[in-house]
């Protein structure tokens, strides 16, 4: 997973002058509330259809939602039934997304299971719109599966003899389909392959979504056999609720996913948080003092600025001698971790992470398993004592 960013904060980026801009033309004052502005001799207006934009000096293409009205949508699929197998947190998401667009969805899943139940509540109904996996994908004619990465390996062999030539098969993650010596999911040569990956949980696709921001999706196309697969993608990607695309392949994609949730997404920030948290405690600081000065601080103060207006606009907005001890201290950290990040990165690539993964989660106990996991995150010191720090919020509104 990627950071989330919403298309609003997108088109406020590509609004800036695309050439470097000395740092001292930007502003910094903590005194307004407003982003930080540039100071250009030569002012440009954003001119909606400009496509190629420049990310720190690289030219990179983006589609956005405003290429695909809904009208536009709607006669572009007409032909079409998206049948998405499966009802986890994309296909919650993705799902509603699509069918609050207009467009003819159903959903797959195993009858009268956890999955069959939610997809109820949620307005499916049984023969009209919610069927076994089998009966959706003969249905459908864009074969969405978003089941868990462990499960499309498990049912590849009962869904691959339906995934027949004229149909389009869609994934939301590269990872079945890179690392096919583990999964064996090979697609068949005569469809269109295609890839929507929202850079943010299926939860968060929804309520962007429902905002009318929309989360920015990566697309890729591993198989074109109709010649227009990734225009395609690109309109599914706005179906299902993307504000703006922009190009990856399969492969590029699962290596950056599976690395940034095991680095500063998840796994990194629970180590880093953990350290700092022990290390305060062990020198006689208070659990509500150690849980302040290493996550409270940082998700309600500190990070929503690096979020809207950048790093360096978050040290500048912190006190001088808070500024001097980071510069001083971010290289020391960043040497001591990229040998531990390039470790990472070679476990992802060379699909340790992957059979680990596989093993995991295709257990029969993996939810026995992974709820003893998350319970002892819940029950260690930090967590606990945040609960408390949370509940003392002026906006708190109970867990």
């Amino acid at each position: 997973m990627s950071a989330l960013r919403s298309t609003q904060a997108f088109r406020q980026a590509a609004r800036r002058v695309p050439r470097a801009v000395p740092a001292a033309t930007r502003s910094y004052s903590v005194l307004s509330k407003a982003k930080p502005s540039i100071v250009s001799a030569t002012p440009r207006a954003f001119v909606r259809g400009v496509k190629t934009l420049d990310f720190a000096g690289t030219k990179e293409v983006v589609y956005e939602r405003n290429d695909w009205p809904l009208p536009k949508l709607q006669e572009y699929f007409k032909n079409d039934t998206l049948a998405l197998i499966g009802y986890g947190s994309q296909g919650h998401g993705q799902g509603l997304n699509a069918r609050d667009n207009g467009l003819n969805v159903i959903v797959g899943v195993r009858k009268d299971g956890e999955s069959w139940k939610q997809a109820k509540e949620d307005g499916w109904v049984p023969g009209e719109n919610l069927f076994p996996i089998e009966e959706a994908i003969n249905r459908g004619t864009i074969i969405m599966n978003l089941l868990s990465d462990a499960a499309q390996s498990q049912t590849w062999p009962t869904i691959a003899p339906l995934i027949t030539k004229g149909k389009t098969l869609y994934f939301s993650h590269g990872f079945s389909v890179v690392y096919k010596e583990d999964t064996k999911v090979i697609p068949p040569t005569d469809v269109d392959v295609i890839l929507v990956a929202p850079k943010g949980s299926g939860r968060t696709v929804r309520t962007l979504f429902k905002e009318g921001r929309g989360i920015n999706s990566s697309i890729a196309v591993f198989q074109d056999v109709t010649g227009v697969a990734k225009e395609k993608a690109i309109a599914i990607g706005i179906a299902v609720g993307s504000g703006y695309l922009y190009e990856t392949t399969f492969e590029k994609e699962v290596y950056s996913d599976l690395y940034g949730e095991r680095g500063v997404l998840m796994g990194a920030i629970q180590g880093l948080f953990l350290a700092q948290y022990q290390v305060l405690r062990k020198n006689g600081h208070t659990p509500s003092e150690a849980f302040n000065e290493t996550v409270e601080e940082a998700t309600q103060s500190l990070y929503p600025l690096i979020g809207q207006y950048g790093m360096d606009y978050m040290y500048a907005a912190c006190s001088t001698t808070a500024r001097r001890g980071a510069l001083d201290w971010a290289p020391i950290f960043e040497k001591a971790n990229v040998p531990i990040f390039e470790k990472l990165y070679q476990s992802v690539k060379d699909g340790t992470e992957t059979r680990k993964s596989l093993e995991f989660n295709g257990r029969s106990t993996y939810r026995q398993d992974l709820a003893k996991e998350l319970a002892e995150i819940d029950s260690q010191e930090i967590w606990r004592a945040g609960k408390t720090v949370r509940s003392l919020r002026p906006d708190y509104k109970g867990e």
